[in-house]
């Protein structure tokens, strides 16, 4: 049960996310219906002995094999692209998180306050709690509220890196001398990990993220500690 569940999408905690989600429902079913359809026919090809000598052309059947994969496209074409659209809108945020990419840990600016900025890196093993995940958490969280549009800045000092919080369906890269953007909202409390998604050298895979989904009260006094 538990290698199934590893192969599933992670719980959505954002709008965007749960999209994702019914737009891959809604394509696998599509994907299911053409190798059922697929599989019956060469089953009933293989279990037909007649055939027509003298058959030359089939306008009818040509015309329903092109027709009919441009109608299939179309049905996963049209939500795919309303929300790569919904992806790339920035929505008037609230709150916007500078992220820089480093090699290997990320720094974390709060843009719209004073001096709030801090390194998180990953937490060594020796020094991990009885609760905490191997090579997930890190020293320090970014802490953002809940039901707030958030827009993230992400560029890097070194190399290339990518900013990816598989629950929230955000997955930005990280370019040095650039800015990217993107932005979401976070639908519910909790801890939400992710890692570096671009090779970006011998310790790639030590470089994770968690954030911190807080109730607005609890980030308020969060900021209020940090500036002090």
């Amino acid at each position: 049960m538990t290698t199934w569940a590893n192969m599933n999408l992670q719980d959505s905690a954002s709008p965007i996310m749960e999209q994702l989600i019914y737009f891959h429902d809604h394509a696998l079913m599509i994907i299911v219906m053409i190798l059922m359809i697929v599989t019956y026919m060469m089953v009933m090809l293989m279990n037909n002995s007649f055939t027509n000598r003298f058959l030359l052309e089939g306008q009818l059947i040509e015309v329903a094999w092109t027709i009919a994969p441009a109608i299939i496209l179309i049905f996963i074409a049209i939500p795919s692209l309303r929300l790569l659209y919904l992806m790339d809108e920035i929505n008037n945020p609230t709150i916007t998180l500078k992220t820089i990419g480093h090699q290997w840990y990320w720094s974390y600016e709060y843009s719209d306050f004073l001096k709030i900025e801090f390194d998180s890196y990953m937490t060594p093993i020796n020094e991990m709690n009885k609760d905490d995940f191997r090579l997930l958490d890190v020293d320090n969280r970014a802490a953002l509220p809940m039901n707030m549009f958030i827009r993230i800045i992400i560029t890097a000092t070194d190399v290339l890196h990518s900013w990816t919080i598989p629950s929230l369906g955000v997955k930005a890269d990280a370019t040095p001398g650039r800015l990217n953007q993107t932005s979401f909202l976070i639908s519910r409390p909790g801890l939400f990990y992710g890692q570096c998604s671009e090779i970006c050298g011998a310790n790639h895979s030590f470089m994770p993220i968690v954030i911190e989904s807080i109730s607005t009260n609890k980030f308020i006094n969060w900021i209020s500690n940090m500036n002090n």
